[in-house]
This record gives structure tokens, C-alpha cells and sequence, in this order.
């Protein structure tokens, strides 16, 4: 079988005008998994009262971010797929779960160099049903309707991989190396709290009670927050942070229904508030930047701490197109390929 490898990032609207940033949110928000309601209500929320008001709002905030290239997120998975085929002879597409260039044009233009056997590698070190599980059940819906004999093999959550964890404390550490702060935080993206009892395989462990990311279980398989809790311990213990320097909050919620928590925005504002004068800030949920760490962080985060009385706000950037990030996943795909031979 002639083998490829799929990067799949988030994804962009294709400029900052209203209208392309109305027909992406259209997408995004319409996933049922990233909207967990019925249809019905779903249509009514997304397309009878969001996308009648949020994408001028959104519009403005991506056109504070956006590059000449543009979109960062684009822009960076597109220098991250150059570097990581400097690791390998398979090629190396990207696609993008919403928006262009998306999973069908992926796997079409590896088909289209020969490639039946493809590596799916969902550019999110944790897993959740907005982000791993929703680009997996696409690419295999594609698959069964247009490529039936190409096989997929998708690499799970990475949030636990050695080289993983290691790579990103590296990249955490080199910025903290001269910078005088006072707290670490380690910033992911929310998800409403119903995602993770749905993830929850054994149907009964996940309380989000405090304990239970803590306590071992076979659904942490699945977990996100439990993955979100291990990543910053991990983070933690190759840097050997002191205890109470560093902790973890979530971000971008949306609607009324209770997400995970401490909330970002409100723990930024209690630091100001509690006396932090210097803070530092991570977002791990992202291996690129993008709207959500470039704006809604770098921008509304540090107006949010120095409103509360913080003076400095370190945003830390994501692992984008680092050269030991794109090696990583080169040794990941020479793994595949020792595997599959192996196998063979």
C-alpha cells in the first residue's frame, strides 16, 4: 500500500468579511457535536440568532489577528506541514475540519498521488468531541463515500506522549527562562460540561467533582479535561514548577448551559484583583495560533488583568512551525511507517 499522512487543523474563514466569516461560523456551529442539541433547536440558535449577529463581531476580532498570508492558523499549519516533509518521503497534505482547505480536498489529493493508506493526525494534544471525535467521524464518512479502498489509521490524543509533553515545556520554558512573573496559567478551551459525561465510556465515573480526573479510570481515555489536568501536571514536572505558581483554567465559552471551570476571563481579572502585578499565560488546548489565543488571550486577556490592577501579561505562543515540534512528528510518522512494515 503506498502510505500519506493528514494534518487537520480547525480551520478559517476564508477572509475577514463578514460573509465568509458568516459562512464559516455557519459550518463550525452547525456540527452536532460541536452543538450538541437537536437539530431543530440548533438551526433556530445558529441560524436564527448567531449568525444574525456575531459575524461582524467575529469580523473584527479576525481583523486585529490576520496576517498579509493571511489567516494565521492557515499560515502556520501550512509552514508546519513544509517543515514536517523534510522528515519523510510520504506526502504531507493539511486539511481543515471547517472551511477550506477541507478533509475531502485532504484525501483527495492523496489519492490522487497514489496514496490507499493514510495517517490522520488531528492537530489537538487532547481529545473532545468538537475537535478529535467530530474530524474523525467526517474523514470516515468521506472515506466510506469516496475513497473505499483507503484505509485511515488515526492517531489518538497526543496530550500523553513523551516527545509531545517534552517538546512543549521546552518551548514553555525558553520563554520563561528571563521572564520575571508570578504566575503560570495554563489556559484551555472550554467545552460544556454535558461533553464530558457523553465521553465518559464507563457512564459512570466522570462527576467533575474535582477527584475524578485524579482518580485512574479507563474513560480518561476520552477525557478532556482530565487530559487538559494531566497536561499542565506534566508541563509541571519537566519544568519543576513550585506548587501555587502555575494552575489551570478554561476559555471561549459559548451560551448559557454550565463549562468547565475556573473560567480564563474571570481568573485573569481575580489575579489583578487578588494583587498580581506580573502573569504569564499558556493556551496547550492549541498547537497553533489563532483567533482564540492571538485575540481573545494576547488582547482581551491582558486588557482584562490590567483593568484589575496586573501590569504584565506574558502570552506565550503556541508550538506552530517550531523545528523540534515538526521533528516530532516526523518521528511519528516514521513510527507508522516501522509499524506497518512491521506488521506487514
Amino acid at each position: 500500500m503506498s502510505k500519506g499522512v493528514l494534518l487537520v487543523n480547525l480551520g478559517s474563514p476564508k477572509s475577514t468579511d463578514p460573509k465568509d466569516v458568516k459562512k464559516y461560523l455557519g459550518e463550525f456551529l452547525m456540527d452536532e457535536r460541536v452543538i450538541d442539541v437537536p437539530y431543530a433547536a440548533r438551526a433556530l440558535l445558529v441560524k436564527g440568532i448567531i449568525l444574525n449577529t456575531r459575524p461582524k463581531q467575529s469580523a473584527k476580532a479576525y481583523s486585529k489577528i490576520w496576517w498579509e498570508e493571511g489567516s494565521p492558523l492557515i499560515v502556520l499549519t501550512e509552514r508546519l506541514q513544509k517543515k514536517v516533509q523534510t522528515h519523510t518521503e510520504l506526502p504531507v497534505e493539511i486539511a481543515m475540519r471547517y472551511g477550506t482547505p477541507s478533509i475531502m480536498e485532504g484525501l483527495q489529493k492523496l489519492h490522487d498521488q497514489g496514496v490507499d493508506d493514510v495517517m490522520l493526525l488531528p492537530l489537538y494534544p487532547q481529545h473532545a468531541m468538537a475537535t478529535t471525535e467530530t474530524i474523525l467521524v467526517l474523514a470516515e464518512e468521506l472515506r466510506a463515500q469516496h475513497f473505499p479502498s483507503m484505509k485511515i489509521t488515526n492517531v489518538p490524543a497526543f496530550y500523553n506522549k513523551e516527545s509531545y509533553s517534552n517538546v512543549l515545556a521546552e518551548s514553555i520554558g525558553e520563554h520563561l527562562k528571563d521572564l520575571d512573573y508570578e504566575h503560570l496559567l495554563f489556559s484551555y478551551h472550554g467545552v460544556p460540561e454535558r461533553h464530558i459525561r457523553k465521553s465518559d465510556v464507563t457512564k459512570l465515573h466522570c462527576k467533575i467533582d474535582g477527584s475524578c480526573c485524579s482518580a485512574g479510570s479507563k474513560a480518561h481515555e476520552f477525557c478532556y479535561r482530565h487530559q487538559c489536568y494531566e497536561t499542565t501536571r506534566k508541563v509541571g514536572q519537566y519544568l519543576n514548577l513550585e506548587p501555587g505558581t502555575f494552575s489551570t483554567s478554561f476559555q471561549s465559552r459559548l451560551g448559557f448551559d454550565p463549562w468547565l471551570q475556573p473560567y480564563t476571563d474571570r481568573t485573569i481579572e481575580r489575579m489583578g484583583k487578588e494583587g498580581f502585578k506580573k502573569m504569564a499565560i499558556v493556551t496547550p488546548a492549541f498547537v497553533s495560533d489563532c483567533l482564540e489565543t492571538l485575540e481573545e488571550i494576547a488582547m482581551e486577556g491582558e486588557e482584562i488583568f490590567h483593568e484589575a490592577g496586573g501590569e504584565e501579561f506574558t502570552t506565550i505562543p503556541c508550538l506552530n512551525d517550531r523545528d523540534d515540534w515538526a521533528a516530532v512528528i516526523g518521528g511519528w510518522i516514521k513510527e507508522w511507517e516501522e509499524a506497518a512494515t512491521i506488521v506487514a
